[in-house]
Parts: structure tokens; sequence; C-alpha cells
């Protein structure tokens, strides 16, 4: 499925596009993920690619414009026993490149992965953000998103 607005089109990602998603991770400072575009690292990018391929849950999407990648996100949709067993839709690493930025891309692929959340007859959408991204804290209301939980992690490696 795509969505097309302006010049931009959304559609699910194909392995072709990797090394521009790991590209735009890799520029992104304040993640703080340890992304790389170094070539030792390929095979990792890709292997993620393939399981997230497989995943009947988990789609990885970009944002294209006049041929190049220059966003990218991701979505899982989870069952759970709460909420009567409604799905729920989570939005996972949305990155717009940063010269793009500005353009309402971003916008475009929150609300693509709402439609699917919606066509999934899902309760809710969630995402999380890192504190320290006070600019896509403020899109993120914007687009009717609140701040109801705070989240936790531990990383183990």
């Amino acid at each position: 499925m795509s969505l097309t607005n302006a010049a931009v089109t959304i559609r699910e990602a194909e392995i072709g596009d990797v090394p521009a998603i790991v590209s735009l991770f890799a520029a992104d400072e304040m993640g703080g993920h340890g992304d790389t575009t170094a070539p030792e690292a390929a095979g990792d990018y890709l292997a993620a690619f393939e399981r997230i391929r497989q995943s009947p849950n988990d789609t990885l999407f970009v944002a294209e414009l006049d041929g190049e990648v220059v966003g990218t996100f991701q979505t899982t949709i989870i069952t759970s026993m709460s909420g009567r067993g409604a799905p729920s839709l989570t939005i996972e690493a949305v990155q717009t490149r940063e010269d793009m930025r500005g353009r309402g891309i971003g916008a475009l692929m929150v609300r693509h992965a709402v439609e699917r959340a919606e066509e999934a007859g899902a309760r809710l959408v969630q995402l999380t953000s890192n504190n320290a991204r006070q600019r896509a804290h403020r899109f993120y209301e914007r687009l009717g998103f609140a701040k109801s939980h705070a989240g936790f992690k531990m990383k183990l490696k």
C-alpha cells in the first residue's frame, strides 16, 4: 500500500533501501544508537531488515521524494490481553532526513501509520520519543498524541 501526497510516496521498504535507511539513523547524533554506515555493519542491518520483513506484525516503511529515501518509520501491531484483546500499533524509529524536515514528510509518515492502525482495528497508536527531543514531542502533540505514560528501558548490550 502506498500513500502519496504531492511528490512524496510512503511505501514498504525494500532491500535496496537499506543503505539509505541506515544513513538516516547514522546521521542522527541525538539518537545515540551507535548506527553507522561502516561496511562491516552492513550484515547486521541486512539481517534486521530480513527479520522485519518476515514478521507478520512488523512493517518497515520509507518516504520517497524524487526517487530518494527521505524518511523512514516502522510499525508493529501488538495484541495483548488488556483492552479486551484489541490490537494496538506502535510506531518506531521515525526519522526524516535533516534537510527535508519541516516539509510535512514526518506528518505524512505518522498519518500513514495511524491509517494502518485503523485498518487493523487497533484501539490505540503509541510511540516513544527520547526525552531530549523536545521538538519531536511538540510535533507529535500537534498530530494529536498525548504524553500519557512514563517509559522505561534496560540496556542489555
